[in-house]
């Protein structure tokens, strides 16, 4: 069975993706990254180049304004065709055109229990409310910050000593399992042919 296409959009190291390229080379997976998108010369972008996976830059700053930017992201992820989107690690919102043409496939991932602590400082937030107990969640993600539905969840203790760093990598570690879990639940509905595309 030909394995669903997606690609992939990150900002920064590319942990997630990096997983998720792992698993899409096991002769089992049911995707296949066909692109990674980056809104800046993101490290994480080598990981697709070492796969030998196209990847492109949309900049904020190579756009007249945000408008423009949101239509050459949906472009540029449209130009890929693929059935599922992926924000790894990706640091802006996406915008209604990308919305619009991918809406129900469009995952991210948070490090934290939505919708506990949503926004950009997850980790920071569980740790100054003094929670015991936090995570990552996967959303589908619509037009709100962090408010799309909750695919999948994963407990994280907080530990006395915990630094937001420290707590953060515990939280990356199951992360990057639940992400992959889940797209390949999705990706292999699709193939199934139980979910069609939005």
């Amino acid at each position: 069975m030909t394995p669903t296409p997606i690609a992939v959009l990150i900002s920064g190291t590319g942990s997630n993706l990096a997983a998720l390229l792992r698993s899409s080379e096991e002769p089992s997976s049911p995707f296949v990254v066909v692109g990674v998108i980056a809104d800046r010369d993101a490290s994480g972008l080598e990981h697709a180049r070492a796969a030998g996976i196209p990847t492109e830059v949309i900049r904020l700053a190579d756009h007249a304004d945000r408008a423009a930017w949101d239509q050459a992201l949906a472009d540029s992820v449209a130009r890929l065709e693929p059935q599922l989107v992926v924000l790894a690690g990706f640091m802006k919102l996406v915008g209604p055109p990308l919305l619009e043409a991918f809406g129900g496939r469009i995952v991210n991932t948070h490090p934290a229990l939505l919708p506990s602590f949503p926004g950009a400082h997850g980790v920071r937030d569980a740790l100054a409310h003094g929670v015991k107990i936090t995570g990552a969640t996967v959303i589908e993600v619509d037009a709100g910050v962090d408010t799309g539905r909750i695919l999948a969840q994963v407990a994280v203790e907080v530990r006395a000593e915990d630094t937001e760093h420290d707590l953060h990598e515990r939280i990356k570690a199951v992360e990057q399992p639940l992400l992959v879990e889940v797209v390949s639940e999705l990706t292999a509905d699709r193939q199934d042919g139980s979910a069609t595309a939005s």
